[in-house]
């Protein structure tokens, strides 16, 4: 009998970008951020205990564990902050001024608003021997919403903020998915 090696043995490294794809059709928008060092995902499992049947110390039967997979809990660090993205992950309000940004107000205490779904996409380089970029691994996330952001501060520390977003897919879909793809996107000044 052969032993086959595999079609692909891919190495990836570094959070190169992540993107956020929010709405669809005519109001479909997605940023990206080049700020994040690290993205952190816990599958969620929910689990059937074994059921095993023992009589008088013998082992006569046994009903294995069964593990399903519901979802996966992402921890996005990002170095900066980013008024947009909180504002899809938690809701609030975003003040604006001659372009620029001028505050961020999050729900009132008690307010149902909630932040968007949104799909997460991570993207990692593949390198070669030589040291060279050959494509990109992007990691789609789907069904994502994220959990209330608070902020802290340290002396001498820049925030680095740390947000906590739970993907759940829909029946029939898979919790993500992995394409490799020749370039990152371009991120472009909003209009």
């Amino acid at each position: 009998m052969s032993v086959y090696k595999p079609k692909a043995l891919i190495a990836t490294i570094d959070c190169c970008l992540v993107t956020v794809s929010v709405g669809s059709g005519a109001q479909a928008r997605e940023i990206g951020f080049d700020t994040s060092d690290k993205v952190s995902v816990e599958p969620q499992l929910e689990t059937q205990e074994a059921v095993k049947l023992i009589v008088k110390g013998i082992l006569r039967a046994q009903k294995p564990k069964k593990v399903t997979i519901t979802g996966n809990q992402i921890t996005l660090k990002d170095n900066l902050f980013n008024p947009e993205l909180v504002k899809i992950l938690q809701g609030g309000t975003i003040t604006e001024a001659g372009g620029k940004v001028t505050g961020y107000t999050p729900p009132l205490v008690g307010d149902a608003a909630e932040g968007e779904k949104f799909t997460l996409n991570c993207y990692s380089a593949q390198y070669d021997e030589a040291g060279d970029i050959v494509q990109y691994e992007k990691i789609m996330y789907p069904n994502c919403h994220g959990q209330p952001y608070a902020f802290g501060a340290e002396d001498g520390v820049f925030r680095a903020s740390e947000y906590i977003i739970n993907s759940a897919a829909k029946k029939g879909e898979a919790p993500y998915t992995i394409t490799y793809v020749a370039q990152l996107p371009a991120l472009t000044d909003p209009t």
